[in-house]
């Protein structure tokens, strides 16, 4: 049975050199994972059981099974090609149709969904109109370019240090805006209305004889009297009158102390500047003035901030490791326009390949378990990279001329046997 001993040689070496031949092909196919094929002997079966002394009649191929260890990450100019830097395959959807890859070669669509090369589409958690991530069930990312609405400001927080050295101006109890004899020191900062519109709120801070004792005023966009009084303004005291801030022998805030209600007539201000309102109005919101000190130093301003502001455009966006993409707005905002998931498997070698760098659940496989990057044994994402094939050439080309021998020794075992055939025929 000599022939048939070479011929299944020569048909798992030729199997053997297809893989190879398949794993070099591929060498620089994003995600591909190398393939290594399995041999076993065949031996034949008796109704009477299996000696001690049986020779086997060749050999066969037991299985052909890919390699899912992590290739080479390299670096690209393209922010959505996303590469897994561990466990885990992207979920792709094709009209419904599930299948996972570990090419992240994306690109957006003309309906801002996010697709591989054949058009398939990634899945992810989509956000809410806020922002905030759902994770529910994945679906199909798709990145909204809205336009993001205005915030109007609600918090206003400053904090500051009053120098306790400072004299009382020598015209109290008059202030006025224009005239900087009037007051100590001043800091300004924005506010938004609710159409996103800024206005530049400028904070005067006035040391009063009373020891520890200041009055703060305010104006907004500039607005004041002809004598310089605020106009529209109210801190807390009513409208152009001063608000008492308090300090202790320690520098320390008593007075206020919960924040302000300050409210702004912008109808007032728009008309002492002969301008148009076009805003809800009044604007009212909480000012926070907690972390202002009175300590023997120089004026300075450690913090300002509100959470108000104008509607924005979508600048650009970044691919997180977890898998968050955030959106960059032309206001300086950002949010969540959705979050990449990842699905690993009991047993990936069970996995059915599909060709284009997919392949496709099987009851071998295991159920799909999705999650978030970066959680248990995802991987996590780099942005603007890519996932080279595992494809070791050195090594395959080594197994190639292994391949190669092996082949010509099954064909020299049927040379030979052809050759004692031969000498049977002539006896």
């Amino acid at each position: 049975m000599g022939f048939q001993h070479g011929l299944s040689g020569l048909n798992v070496a030729s199997a053997n050199l297809d893989a190879i031949g398949n794993n070099i092909a591929n060498a620089n196919t994003v995600g591909f994972k190398q393939s290594t094929v399995e041999f076993s002997d065949v031996f034949a079966n008796s109704l009477g059981g299996g000696g001690g002394n049986k020779i086997g009649i060749g050999t066969e191929v037991a299985a052909v099974k890919q390699q899912f260890s992590q290739g080479n990450i390299s670096t690209t100019n393209n922010p959505l090609d996303v590469a897994i830097n561990g466990g885990g395959f992207f979920r792709m959807s094709n009209e419904g149709e599930v299948t996972y890859s570990r090419n992240g070669q994306f690109h957006i669509d003309n309906s801002g969904y996010i697709v591989n090369s054949q058009n398939l589409n990634l899945m992810g958690y989509l956000p809410d109109a806020a922002g905030k991530i759902l994770q529910t069930e994945p679906a199909n990312l798709q990145l909204s370019t809205a336009d993001i609405n205005p915030k109007i400001t609600s918090k206003f927080s400053a904090g500051f240090n009053l120098d306790s050295r400072t004299v009382s101006p020598a015209v109290l109890p008059v202030f006025d805006a224009t005239d900087p004899n009037t007051y100590t020191s001043s800091t300004s900062g924005s506010i938004f209305d609710s159409l996103g519109n800024s206005h530049v709120m400028t904070l005067y801070f006035q040391k009063t004889p009373t020891s520890g004792t200041w009055n703060a005023y305010a104006t907004v966009d500039g607005a004041s009297s002809a004598t310089g009084v605020p106009i529209g303004v109210d801190l807390g005291s009513g409208i152009g009158l001063p608000q008492s801030i308090i300090f202790d022998s320690n520098g320390i805030l008593t007075t206020p102390a919960a924040p302000l209600t300050t409210t702004i007539s912008l109808d007032l201000i728009a008309t002492d500047l002969g301008t148009a309102n076009n805003a809800s109005t009044p604007l009212v919101f909480s000012m926070d003035l907690s972390k202002a000190t009175q300590f023997g130093g120089s004026f300075g301003v450690n913090s300002l901030s509100q959470d108000g502001f104008a509607s924005g455009r979508l600048a650009g966006f970044s691919v997180g490791g977890n898998g968050m993409i955030s959106g960059s707005y032309t206001n300086g905002e950002t949010r969540n326009l959705g979050q990449i998931v990842l699905a690993n498997f009991s047993n990936p070698q069970g996995l059915i390949p599909r060709g284009n760098g997919g392949w496709s659940e099987s009851s071998a496989s295991g159920t799909a378990l999705v999650g978030v990057p970066s959680t248990g044994p995802l991987g996590a994402l780099q942005a603007s990279a890519v996932e080279d094939s595992n494809v070791d050439l050195t090594a395959q080309l080594v197994n190639m001329i292994t391949a190669q021998r092996v082949y010509q020794a099954n064909a020299k075992t049927i040379e030979t046997q052809d050759a004692v055939l031969q000498t049977l025929i002539q006896l």
